[in-house]
């Protein structure tokens, strides 16, 4: 076996299982780093989600709000502004539609981005954003829970939608700076009426599931040495191929040093008797 692994077809073999093993190592890795990044957001939920909520310029600054801070309990009064923008692509109880977002301007002179709630696609689809329901006018206290902004997604869009809530995206629309975290609306006084338009409706409490990304780093992981194991099973029928080749070209016993085994001649197979045959008889 050892002879048949220094062979070039067995040496690349060997190559592409350490390959394998490596690349497997890897993506367990990836998988439970997701795996740990999903834990460590339930914790941040549980720490913060039901909290008494704090003023909102206590957890929000011009810089972006670091990752311990997601999901804190805020409060804040000011007033609402007039821009309408929605976030697009957004899932709610697995169907799709938009996320209404709103500037809204504390009495410190900053403005914090607000998402006010889904609401679901129109009759004429993604092609047009349907009605939605104002703001509420004049003065307004609100609490919500503070959310980093998202990553650009840079892709044509319909006049009034962003592709993901970005914060410098959704300045650039608004045309103000925003603080560095927009906050998810829980509720606000005075409330938006309604009209004929559409109400935001809540997003509701943050999914915690986990996933499976634990299982599939568990599965990477063991299946590292399946290259090395399969090499080996190879590697044995080879070699106990090899050994009954050689065994079959051996001389029997008591036979010249050149004489070959002659294979036994098979019996012959019985003649069928046929009916007309024994009728003929």
């Amino acid at each position: 076996m050892l002879r048949a692994l220094l062979t070039p077809r067995w040496l690349g073999a060997l190559l592409l299982s350490a390959l394998f093993a490596v690349a497997a190592y890897h993506l367990g890795h990836w998988q439970y780093g997701k795996h740990v990044a999903k834990v460590e957001r339930n914790e941040r939920i549980s720490a913060h989600f039901g909290a008494a909520p704090v003023p909102v310029g206590s957890v929000l600054t011009s810089s972006p709000v670091p990752i311990a801070q997601e999901w804190t309990h805020v409060s804040a009064t000011g007033t609402y502004g007039q821009a309408k923008l929605v976030a697009r692509g957004r899932p709610l109880d697995k169907q799709v539609g938009y996320e209404v977002l709103a500037p809204f301007r504390l009495a410190s002179g900053a403005t914090v981005l607000i998402d006010r709630g889904w609401i679901p696609l129109g009759d004429k689809g993604a092609a047009e954003v349907p009605a939605y329901a104002a703001p509420p006018p004049g003065e307004v206290t609100l609490t919500g829970w503070v959310r980093p902004g998202e990553k650009a997604r840079h892709s044509s869009a319909t006049a009034g939608t962003i592709a993901s809530i970005n914060l410098p995206e959704a300045a650039q629309k608004f045309g103000t700076p925003l603080l560095g975290g927009y906050v998810q609306l829980e509720a606000d006084t005075p409330a938006a009426t309604a009209g004929d338009a559409l109400v935001p409706q809540p997003l509701g409490k943050p999914d915690r599931s986990l996933g499976p990304h634990q299982a599939y780093a568990y599965q990477w992981w063991t299946s590292m040495p399946l290259g090395f194991i399969l090499m080996f099973f190879g590697l044995r029928r080879e070699a106990a191929e090899g050994r009954a080749e050689r065994g079959a070209g051996e001389a029997p016993s008591g036979a010249g040093a050149g004489a070959a085994r002659t294979p036994a001649p098979k019996p012959p197979r019985p003649k069928k008797t046929r009916i007309w045959d024994e009728e003929d008889a």
